[in-house]
């Protein structure tokens, strides 16, 4: 069994709230790449930013993301990833008008099941590492789902309710995926 599960989705959709309730209740989690590399480009005053130069940010963000992958191998329970490699390669597609995904997704797949969080204005905002807009999001939500699709991922869609019942939703639906 995969047990690398990926919550993608849009932009303040409540990821991040999400794998930090799964942390609290003892999963194994892995913090979004892009988030890292945000902080570290601009305590290194580096411009490997999503707004400076996004094709070189998610070229790094590839390579962590895979590197988040493999430090995670032999694990026995679920570990859950803060968006992960499809993400960034449709990140970097888009920066340089590329019509295939990197090669690095395909070679590195995640569980089957993967949860997407839709747009949900009524949470969104931004904050020193998502300057972007609602409609931003939502664009680059619209790039993710068809690319999770065309890989073969079987998509959840998150319901928009409150983060413990969100999280008692992704853990029941991965035990009935056990059955």
């Amino acid at each position: 069994m995969n047990p690398f599960v990926v919550i993608s989705g849009c932009s303040g959709g409540g990821k991040s709230s999400l794998i930090q309730e799964l942390a609290r209740r003892g999963y194994a989690v892995v913090e979004e790449p892009g988030r890292r590399i945000v902080a570290e480009e601009r305590a290194a005053g580096g411009r490997a930013l999503p707004w400076t130069d996004l094709a070189a940010f998610a070229r790094r963000a590839i390579a962590v993301a895979a590197a988040d992958r493999t430090s995670h191998e032999g694990a026995g329970d679920w570990v859950f990833f803060d968006r992960g490699l499809v993400d960034v390669a449709v990140a970097l597609a888009h920066a340089t008008a590329a019509d295939r995904l990197d090669p690095t997704v395909t070679r590195n797949p995640y569980h089957r099941a993967m949860f997407m969080a839709p747009p949900w204005p009524e949470i969104y905002e931004t904050d020193d590492a998502r300057l972007h807009s609602l409609d931003e999001a939502v664009a680059e939500y619209d790039r993710l789902l068809p690319a999770y699709r065309d890989l073969g991922y079987d998509i959840t869609f998150l319901p928009k309710i409150g983060i413990e019942d969100r999280a008692d939703f992704v853990v029941e639906r991965l035990a009935m995926r056990r059955r």
